[in-house]
């Protein structure tokens, strides 16, 4: 399969996946397994929440940042406060631009002697040279920083109630003290891999930073677990949005701030008062004057599903935003969407009206996430 002309890139586990049924699909310019031949989408997704499934996220950009300088050059691109992240501790922190909008959203790890950064596939070509671009800046003033892509390690994401104990098995050891959003280096069946305690479905689970030479044999002893199965794209996409996280490109992009998006948690209590990183200036006037003109909410839609791009209106019928992102809650047996509205529109309980195929729906602006988190805590 090809998308735009270009032949699409496969990862590590292509053939595995072909062995265990799946459907491809193109994503970011990869070949993506969307489902697989023992499962659909809706039962892979509900034995995510109930067991534990394997999604295969190789297509994600990794990248270590190094040099005595990381900090500071990292943290001139991003909104979290690095300096003070306590060694293995992740946060979720946000690419920025000049005029306050979100170039990506990325999860970084404080490693002994390294940042350890980990975006979005459909960002990926985009964010390399960007931090490249930044980095050649910074060291053409004397800062010592690289910038190096890991292209040896494939990436796994073991997902659900199971996957502490389908680890354990392959570990030899306990993971209980192992909180969430921390990440460490570990033997897996004798490999060493980075193991974070993080993931994109709402659930407990890890995500494996595997030698691409063992990835296949790791991923085959997971799933010889009768909990594990592998999952696909599909079911990724309504386990996220019921955990009520944001897909880059429809629920934020370069267009949405921090402030709109409902994602000011990311920006670290030192960033907030020193500033420094790009588009701080628009960014921290939105927070202060809690600005901008809308807002990131979620909606519980009654009749068919809305779906990107439905219209959000009021009760009066005047069109208030526009829908980002909606299925059908697997979990819930109700249809669940994120949604953009103008600010005063966005109190929870508000009841609003969408509009899917010419129908006009009642919709109302519900708490998120939709099901509740199972992150592990210590």
């Amino acid at each position: 399969m090809s998308t735009g002309g270009a032949p699409a890139r496969r990862t590590a586990l292509y053939d595995l996946h072909k062995q265990h049924g799946a459907r491809f699909g193109p994503f970011a310019g990869w070949d993506m397994p969307l489902v697989y031949s023992d499962q659909g989408a809706l039962d892979s997704h509900l034995h995510t929440r109930k067991h534990a499934s394997i999604f295969d996220v190789s297509h994600m950009l990794q990248t270590r940042v190094v040099g005595a300088d990381r900090h500071r050059f990292l943290e001139h691109l991003v909104v979290g406060d690095l300096k003070e992240l306590p060694e293995g501790g992740s946060t979720l922190s946000l690419f920025t631009n000049e005029q306050g909008g979100i170039e990506d959203d990325t999860i970084i790890t404080q490693q002994k002697d390294s940042l350890y950064v980990v975006s979005n596939a459909g960002c990926a070509d985009k964010d390399y040279a960007h931090l490249q671009k930044y980095a050649r800046i910074f060291q053409d003033q004397g800062a010592d920083v690289e910038v190096r892509k890991i292209e040896d390690h494939s990436l796994i994401a073991l997902q659900g109630p199971s996957a502490q104990a389908a680890l354990e098995l392959l570990a030899g050891a306990s993971l209980a003290q192992m909180p969430f959003m921390t990440g460490q280096v570990l033997e897996i069946s004798g490999v060493p891999c980075h193991v974070a305690r993080s993931g994109y479905t709402g659930e407990d689970g890890f995500e494996l930073s595997i030698p691409t030479s063992e990835v296949v044999g790791i991923t085959a002893r997971l799933l010889e677990n009768p909990e594990v199965k592998l999952a696909g794209l599909g079911a990724r996409d309504s386990l996220r949005l019921e955990a009520g996280l944001c897909l880059y490109g429809s629920d934020i992009d370069s267009t949405t701030t921090p402030m709109e998006a409902n994602l000011v948690w990311t920006i670290g209590k030192r960033r907030r008062a020193e500033g420094g990183f790009i588009g701080a200036d628009v960014i921290l006037d939105q927070v202060a004057k809690k600005g901008g003109v809308r807002r990131r909410v979620g909606l519980i839609v009654e009749g068919a599903p809305a779906r990107a791009h439905a219209k959000v209106l009021s009760a009066e019928g005047e069109e208030v935003g526009e829908i980002t992102s909606g299925v059908p809650s697997p979990s819930l047996g109700k249809n669940v969407a994120m949604a953009y509205v103008r600010k005063g529109f966005n109190k929870r309980g508000t009841e609003l009206k969408v509009k899917v195929r010419n129908r006009v729906q009642n919709a109302t602006v519900v708490k998120m996430p939709f099901v509740p988190a199972n992150y592990h805590k210590i």
